[in-house]
């Protein structure tokens, strides 16, 4: 019984840390499809768009360019 319980248990954990690490489709004015891994953080100041892309490089982005960015 405290076997079953505790493989719910973890499994549940798995899957509500999985809920936590959305992605990011960042749509362009150009027509291209950005695929990020986490939500885009924008700036302000310079009016760069932050992101991780699927490798996991950082890069930016001027939000002049951006159409929609759309949960995944």
């Amino acid at each position: 019984m405290k076997k079953t319980l505790m493989m719910t248990g973890a499994a549940m954990l798995v899957f509500t840390l999985a809920g936590c690490a959305s992605d990011y489709v960042i749509s362009t004015k150009d027509g291209n499809m950005i695929l990020t891994d986490g939500k885009p953080k924008l700036d302000k100041s310079t009016g760069l768009l932050s992101y991780t892309d699927e490798q996991g490089n950082e890069r930016q982005i001027n939000n002049d360019n951006v159409s929609q960015v759309m949960k995944r």
